[in-house]
């Protein structure tokens, strides 16, 4: 995994209307933290952010695909892609990582 300083600049520009998010880099990536819980995480200047049952469809109908922290390995954690017109659009992503914090924070 790889994350490039500008890759991280952006994202943190495109959640600068909810305010209060943070990366922390980890692993070659980032996590994506508000009120000091992960809800994503950027690898390869990809962004992901976490689902379950309640909002998996969304990613899936999207295109997304789910998060695989290394080649030719099966998904092993509960985050998918961000679809590249949902993180050019800060609203969209605003309410798509809101719901992805709530199930952090409920730890779905």
């Amino acid at each position: 995994m790889s994350l490039s300083d500008e890759f991280m600049a952006f994202v943190l520009d495109q959640f600068s209307d909810w305010g209060g998010v943070t990366a922390r880099k980890m692993f070659g990536g980032a996590g994506l933290y508000r009120d000091g819980i992960m809800f994503g995480l950027i690898a390869d200047d990809v962004v992901c952010l976490k689902v379950n049952d309640s909002n998996r469809l969304d990613f899936i109908q999207a295109g997304s695909a789910p998060f695989k922290p290394y080649p030719g390995q099966a998904a092993s954690m509960s985050y998918y892609e961000v679809p590249l017109e949902v993180l050019e659009d800060r609203e969209m992503l605003t309410a798509w990582a809101v719901r992805s914090l709530g199930l952090a924070k409920s730890r779905g």
